[in-house]
């Protein structure tokens, strides 16, 4: 496991912070881990809805820039998911209990802040994966600046 906790390599906060830990990351890959728990986005049982898989998968990315930004000394920053291709599912929902792994592997990503990455999500008897697309411009603060008239 790595030592920082969730919480400050993400930029969410309170209930939104979906995973429990980064289990371990490189220069290309980091694998993510979460207990289903109820919470903001649960059905009446307390498992999560299959839909859910693409933000713990887009949470399991932005944990990746957060350890690469603390691996470097600077701030974590806001990110974006721009969309997913092809979102596959075994399950129509992550039973209450569950223990999922994620695993999101970069394959793309260019100097503007353009990346995708190839996600897979595992628990018992449970498979989902997909292809996202994010963006993290350089200047996030500056990006989401209102125009001044």
């Amino acid at each position: 496991m790595i030592a920082w906790p969730i919480a400050e390599l993400l930029p969410h906060a309170g209930d939104m912070i979906l995973l429990d830990a980064v289990e371990s990351f490189d220069d290309d890959a980091v694998v993510t881990c979460l207990k289903v728990r109820p919470g903001l986005l649960s059905l009446p049982d307390g498992g999560l809805p299959a839909w859910v898989g693409i933000e713990i998968m887009a949470q399991s990315v932005a944990a990746f820039a957060g350890c690469q930004a603390r691996q470097a000394g600077l701030p974590v920053e806001l990110g974006f998911l721009l969309g997913t291709r092809n979102y596959q599912c075994s399950v129509e929902h992550f039973p209450l209990g569950s223990e999922l792994r994620i695993r999101a592997q970069r394959s793309l990503q260019d100097d503007n802040g353009m990346g995708v990455f190839e996600c897979h999500l595992d628990g018992p008897g449970i498979h989902a994966e997909a292809r996202l697309n994010v963006f993290r411009p350089p200047e996030v603060a500056r990006y989401l600046e209102e125009p001044h008239e």
